[in-house]
């Protein structure tokens, strides 16, 4: 036996490749040597990005010692839970049923030949310490008791496996439009109200550390403010955004956030930066400031898109995955500063700001007397307390933050996870495209345009006469069948793409992408989507969940492009599939409404179709431009290009006579009169946006 993981294209399985661990990557040749010998599997899930993936490897798997004992006692495989998230959401499942714990990575699970756990946990030290037993110890007393209590082991694999067929949703026999109508109205309410007792109102968020982003919440809570006039929500997604991009989640210098918070205040984050949060931050914090005004907002923008395209963009277009949180096996040494640092880089103007701004006059709030920057005195304040325009206060903190940034990036830089995942990369797009259509910014909307490109052709892969959709892509190679995330998030980015540039040809790959989602992954006896294709590799539990977690729920956000692809094609199998996900989790979000705000989403819109407004003539394009720029909640915005055939009925309108442009606005099988001027089809919509508040 030998480590097998020299022939991944996995980042993270590579990281591991020169490991004196014997690892099996996971296929049928690790779980034929398992069952061939009968020995136990030892399965270790992690990522790249993962600090504490890094220090278990650096303190067991590098160790000649314990690797002889992992590799005497077990068959080992280890997994990259984002090229796996099939695997990861199994045995996380499993870790808490078995631990009646929460998981997280590294993942550390001991299965059965079969592939069913019987023993898991996280990290775990080489000595023991904070309850933890020694990793050592911890393999010999498990390699025991597979020799001993097997018996036992087997009893309790069968009552894992009975908890997780009990995971999985069944529909119930209610009335289908009573438990709709509920879904869309009432359970609303009860959802927001489920949130706001959470939040803290003083430092926004929700519960207290660690702290998550919980964007789909706040894009929820931010909808519901703009459509519903619920100013409850509007303000606790405001604070929560002003908090967040005024702390250290928010890189202050480089732009994009980190992967989430250790404090309650939002001080220092785990310093992983992830594509798919900052895809997600990305559209939400365009909206704020469509909203607002707010040039806090607008900065987080400015530079998350920036980041996006500086530093994770790759050359053929596809957006990368992760930044690292380590460096040299410090974690957040890329981003953190003496006061002698910063004050070495500035003129002593520019650091009397900055100090201010940032309080690096009070004692450090990172270990080794060092600063993680996040704003503790606004510019507005600084502009009163040193009496100065606040134009020029800017200006100077604007060129602290360049000078320091050009300081920081002759460090060396953190790991880079550089394959190309397929549902991060719908997550961005759409971001990316929501940015750009509300700033009005063509280069973003190209960088976008390249990526959805990207997918399009290197993972949709033609596959015994038709397509097939992949899952990621590095160095040259397409692998893995897609997931129920890839699809849904991808119609999503072309529902955005198509607003924002409209392409008849990505209006069809949407199409073809909902054909195979339907074909694929739809339950028609139950509703609902699995996670895997039905003809995906049989593994102990098919996943079919719908409440968000770090990302929106695959499911609900199927629900939700699926109806307003649906209204655009005119395809009531779209409409009835959406209709049926949601009938299934109904009765779920009814008895806990915390973590469905996709779904809540998507229940609104099927009450109430969107309102679709197709824009024809000369000036469509420049209309259209206009009310992108708008926050307009449930509301699609399009302009097929004049010269257009072929278009579904829904948007085959008239070209106007005599040069003119016009506007049909309907929803459902319901349209308004024709509309010929701009500032009428605005009047009717929504308020101009907010302008700045100068905070």
């Amino acid at each position: 036996m030998s480590n097998l993981l020299s022939g991944e294209t996995s980042p993270y399985l590579l990281q591991h490749a020169g490991q004196p661990v014997h690892w099996f990557p996971w296929g049928p040749a690790a779980l034929e040597r398992a069952r061939r010998d009968d020995r136990p599997i030892l399965l270790s899930i992690g990522y790249s990005a993962c600090h504490w993936c890094h220090v278990m490897a650096h303190e067991s798997f590098d160790d000649e010692a314990t690797a002889a004992l992992m590799n005497r006692l077990f068959v080992n495989i280890k997994v990259d839970r984002e090229e796996r998230p099939d695997l990861d959401q199994i045995y996380q499942t499993a870790h808490q049923l078995l631990t009646r714990q929460g998981g997280g990575w590294p993942l550390t699970v001991f299965l059965a030949p079969d592939g069913t756990p019987f023993h898991s946990g996280t990290y775990y030290p080489p000595e023991a310490r904070h309850g933890r037993p020694a990793w050592r110890d911890l393999l010999e007393s498990v390699a025991a008791a597979w020799q001993s209590q097997r018996g036992a082991i087997d009893q309790q694999g069968e009552a894992v496996r009975q908890a997780l067929a009990r995971t999985t949703p069944q529909a119930t026999a209610s009335e289908p439009a009573a438990v709709l109508a509920a879904l869309g109205g009432p359970l609303q309410a009860v959802a927001g109200a489920w949130l706001a007792q959470r939040h803290d109102r003083e430092h926004g968020g929700f519960g207290g550390a660690p702290k998550f982003p919980h964007a789909t919440d706040l894009a929820w809570l931010l909808e519901r403010g703009v459509a519903e006039g619920d100013g409850d929500a509007r303000d606790i997604a405001l604070l929560t955004l002003t908090r967040m991009a005024q702390g250290g989640l928010q890189d202050q210098l480089g732009g994009g956030f980190f992967r989430y918070s250790v404090d309650e205040r939002w001080q220092i984050p785990h310093f992983e930066k992830m594509l798919s949060d900052n895809g997600l931050l990305l559209g939400l914090y365009a909206e704020a400031t469509a909203l607002t005004g707010d040039p806090l907002h607008g900065r987080a923008v400015e530079d998350g898109a920036g980041w996006l395209m500086r530093e994770m963009q790759a050359p053929e277009g596809g957006y990368l995955s992760s930044l690292d949180a380590d460096v040299e096996g410090r974690e957040g040494r890329h981003y953190v500063w003496t006061s002698e640092e910063v004050r070495a880089a500035l003129t002593p103007l520019e650091w009397d700001l900055a100090s201010a701004h940032w309080d690096l006059i009070a004692a450090p709030n990172f270990e080794a007397r060092h600063w993680h920057l996040g704003v503790v005195r606004p510019t507005a304040q600084l502009a009163a307390t040193f009496d100065q325009p606040q134009a020029a206060i800017d200006e100077i903190i604007t060129t602290v933050r360049a000078k320091l940034l050009a300081r920081r990036e002759q460090r060396l830089p953190p790991g880079r996870d550089d394959k190309v995942l397929t549902s991060w990369n719908a997550l961005a797009i759409t971001g990316m495209v929501r940015a750009a259509g509300l700033a009005g910014r063509p280069d973003w909307l190209q960088s976008a345009r390249r990526a959805a490109d990207f997918i399009h052709d290197h993972l949709w892969i033609e596959h015994q006469g038709r397509h097939r959709l992949l899952a990621t892509w590095k160095d040259g190679q397409a692998r893995f069948d897609a997931y129920l995330d890839d699809h849904a998030f991808l119609i999503e980015a072309m529902l955005a793409l198509l607003q924002a540039d409209f392409r008849l040809e990505d209006l069809r790959f949407a199409q073809a992408l909902a054909d195979e989602l339907l074909d694929g992954f739809e339950d028609t006896a139950q509703g609902g989507f699995f996670f895997t294709r039905h003809d995906h590799e049989r593994l102990i539990h098919r996943t079919k969940t719908g409440r968000d977690q770090a990302l929106p729920s695959g499911n609900a956000s199927a629900a939700w492009a699926l109806q307003r692809l649906g209204h655009l094609v005119s395809e009531p199998r779209y409409l009835r599939a959406a209709e049926r996900t949601l009938l299934l989790f109904a009765a779920e979000v009814a008895h806990q409404p915390g973590a469905w705000s996709r779904l809540l989403q998507a229940a609104v819109e099927q009450q109430c179709p969107p309102a679709l407004i197709v824009l024809r003539g000369p000036q469509a394009r420049e209309w259209r431009d206009a009310l992108l720029q708008r926050c307009l909640p449930h509301t699609l915005v399009l302009a097929p290009p004049d010269a257009t055939t072929g278009l579904p009925a829904p948007l085959d309108h008239p070209l106007p006579a005599a040069g003119g442009t016009t506007a049909w606005v309907c929803s459902g099988t319901q349209c308004l009169p024709p509309v010929h001027r701009l500032d009428e089809l605005l009047a009717g919509l929504a308020p101009a946006p907010a302008p700045p508040t100068g905070r």
